[in-house]
């Protein structure tokens, strides 16, 4: 996974890459070289008393560690381009892809596991491609590199590189074959405290209002314990790099030296060659360790590749077809047609034979109790999700047969709970313009007053450029659905959606904005699910649903004297048989 991933995400930058590995190559030859000008220094210039030479080779070191350090500089430069840019490209194609989620695949993920996957995950995928850049490609050539020279000086010390390598990559490789586990927890731990966050951010008023925060604080810390404890089990096994592969460098140098003290005594060795065989031996070895700091950071990427891979091979379930259906223009009418849904894993459906028709020009009401399936009638006919029975039409035409832009364009939907984004009024009310289209200032305040939000908007000194919190939470929870209602009427589409709209309002305002919302919705075939009969009794249709099955349908009159369910619904909230 790890390396198709880069594979498709890294070509863009393959020319940076060349560039990065001809300024790698250039700068570890010329470090390659350097011991070599050492030893001529000592051999030649030193022992025999030579200052010229001295002099001479000195400026030539001079010159190949001042082109050394502008190559190495370079890589970075262009490592880090193409590192970051590998990163932000991996992060925009998550995102372009999980904005396509339906409600199912966003459930399955979880919102906490999507953010990790997008931001530390692509990170540690961004990490990996710069030490690829400045480390990887450094090692073999300084590894291979200082094998040669190395037995160039003397080929009679060679045989200490056949133990002290594999030795220092068996131990590294050991304790790398323990990271791997440890990584994926570490990941899946990060995804946990990352929901708990959101979850007490988002609750924080619940928490307070329950006095809750000790169970709250206990929570965290388990969650935050969990992380901790598995970063440092991963802590541990990376701490024993270091003295590892210290305490084979050490015990090499000892041997070097000790050998090659023999060796120089016996007169078959230069002081000079020693010097520079030492300097070849200890860069060997640092490119062993330079390998190994790779191999701890794959694992990590490794784990993180296959969760990003994860997320890109998802499909959604809501696609477009192939051919999809683009009438000029849709005029909202509504049928669904033994329209049955189940959650993936459910025991049984949450509707069942569902029919029903909605016209143009009308208001269709929906009352149940709690979790009968009104807000799910309301998704399939916006196509959150797809029946998994029957069918849902508008204008005759199958919704899974539609442009899905061209449908969600059609359709104004205020959910039942009013998220608003951060920013001001303006951009919040621009969100419900038509696609292309820029909403000008008094469509934003005639939408305002249809949901009767014009007066604490124009009471605000800035007005349309009112700073709106994420979530919409310096809004009370009536000012919120009022915003909602005015994004959704501004775009003025032919089906209008209103999933429990209204539960915020006190009833006079709810008046109000249903008496406004007939103005400019007359001839919009308009959907309501409500669980206030104040709201639905002026319905031209009312469908009464328990347990996903519609028990009846008809004007308020009607049903109060023919649907036992909806006349126990009416009596519960203390209104006559008779109110309109």
């Amino acid at each position: 996974m790890l390396w198709a991933l880069l594979r498709q995400y890294a070509r863009p930058y393959r020319w940076l890459l060349a560039i990065v590995a001809v300024f790698q190559l250039i700068s570890t030859l010329a470090s390659l070289y350097l011991p070599t000008v050492n030893a001529a220094i000592i051999d030649e210039g030193v022992a025999k008393g030579d200052l010229r030479i001295i002099v001479e080779l000195g400026g030539v070191m001079l010159a190949v560690t001042a082109l050394q350090v502008v190559c190495a500089i370079g890589a970075v430069f262009f490592g880090s381009r193409a590192g970051t840019g590998v990163g932000r490209d991996l992060r925009s194609a998550i995102f372009s892809h999980v904005i396509g989620f339906s409600a199912e695949e966003t459930a399955r993920f979880g919102a906490s596991s999507l953010l990790t996957r997008t931001t530390n995950d692509v990170q540690q995928i961004q990490l990996l491609v710069q030490l690829t850049c400045t480390m990887l490609i450094t090692a073999p050539i300084m590894s291979i590199g200082g094998i040669f020279m190395a037995i160039h000086q003397d080929a009679g010390l060679s045989w200490l590189l056949l133990v002290s390598v594999p030795i220092l990559a068996a131990a590294n490789y050991w304790i790398v074959s323990h990271l791997l586990p440890i990584f994926r927890r570490l990941q899946r731990l990060i995804d946990g405290i990352n929901r708990v966050m959101r979850e007490q951010l988002s609750g924080i008023r619940v928490i307070r209002a329950f006095a809750r925060e000790p169970f709250e604080r206990n929570r965290f810390a388990e969650a935050n314990e969990a992380l901790a404890d598995t970063a440092l089990e991963a802590g541990r096994w990376q701490a024993l790099m270091l003295p590892t592969t210290t305490l084979v460098i050490n015990i090499s140098s000892v041997a070097l030296i000790w050998f090659g003290g023999l060796r120089i005594d016996a007169g078959e060795m230069q002081v000079g060659s020693l010097i520079a065989f030492l300097s070849y031996f200890m860069q060997i070895l640092m490119a062993v360790l330079l390998a190994t700091f790779i191999l701890v950071v794959i694992p990590r990427a490794s784990v993180c590749a296959d969760r990003i891979t994860e997320v890109l091979s998802t499909e959604p379930q809501i696609t477009g077809p192939q051919q999809p259906v683009r009438p000029a223009a849709i005029s909202g009418e509504i049928r669904l047609d033994g329209a049955s849904f189940s959650y993936p894993g459910a025991e049984r459906p949450v509707l069942q034979d569902v029919s029903l028709i909605a016209r143009p020009g009308t208001t269709t009401a929906i009352v149940g109790s709690t979790g009968s399936g009104k807000s799910t009638l309301v998704a399939l006919i916006c196509r959150l999700y797809d029946v998994t029975a029957g069918s849902v039409s508008v204008d005759d035409v199958d919704v899974r047969d539609f442009d899905p832009e061209q449908l969600w364009a059609a359709i104004g939907v205020v959910p039942q709970r009013g998220y608003l984004f951060s920013g001001t009024v303006a951009d919040n009310l621009q969100l419900g313009a038509a696609p292309g289209q820029v909403a000008s200032e008094d469509e934003m305040w005639r939408a305002l007053k249809v949901a009767a939000a014009d007066d604490f908007v124009r009471a605000h000194p800035d007005g349309l450029a009112m700073r709106v919190a994420q979530g919409g939470i310096n809004f009370s929870g009536g000012q919120r659905q009022r915003l909602a209602i005015a994004r959704a009427v501004i775009r003025r589409p032919a089906i209008y959606l209103f999933d429990d709209a209204f539960s915020a309002l006190d009833v006079r305002t709810d008046a109000r904005v249903r008496a406004a919302l007939r103005e400019v919705a007359g001839d919009a075939t308009v959907v309501i699910v409500s669980q206030r009969i104040s709201t639905v009794a002026q319905a031209d249709q009312i469908v009464v649903i328990d347990d996903g099955r519609v028990l009846g349908v008809g004007s308020h009159e009607t049903l109060v004297t023919q649907c036992p369910e909806y006349a126990e619904f009416v009596d519960s909230q203390a209104l006559g048989a008779g109110a309109p």
